[in-house]
């Protein structure tokens, strides 16, 4: 009997940590990619975003190779992803910008600031890497939740 009620409570417990898998999820790929992920996933009010490169809209060219440009296309790319899910840039509540060179962050940084409302900025982690996808100077992931 006490092993089918620890049993019992163990699923209990399981089943509390996993609430969320359970969840429906909506896949969004009208973005052009380059592989095989998917651009974006809603699960429950959440929409995750895949990273984004300056790909010009409906191509996998790159934008010019300056950082205010490259930045400016992600973010409008991004922009694009989250009206297709019925999102906006104030839904974003946290971002990872990858940048392939950190002395560019004052730039991208100048730029990114222009697409959310000041003193409510998502989170955000920034990093440096060895390279991106077709050399792109910057890539953003974004994470967004609709607020009740």
């Amino acid at each position: 009997m006490k092993v089918l009620i620890k049993l019992f409570l163990c699923a209990g417990v399981l089943g509390v940590l996993l609430v969320g898998c359970g969840t429906t999820r909506t896949y969004y790929s009208d973005a052009q990619v380059i592989g095989p992920y998917t651009p974006a996933i809603k699960v429950g009010d959440v929409l995750y975003v895949s990273g984004q490169v300056a790909f010009k809209p409906g191509t996998t060219e790159l934008a010019a190779d300056d950082i205010e440009v490259q930045t400016r296309q992600v973010l409008d790319n991004i922009k694009s992803i989250l009206a297709n899910a019925g999102y906006d840039m104030s839904d974003v509540i946290q971002s990872t910008v990858y940048l392939k060179d950190i002395n560019d962050f004052t730039k991208m940084n100048q730029v990114y600031g222009t697409y959310f409302v000041q003193g409510r900025y998502p989170t955000r982690t920034t990093v440096e890497v060895a390279n991106l996808p077709r050399k792109a100077r910057i890539e953003i992931t974004a994470v967004a939740c609709k607020s009740k």
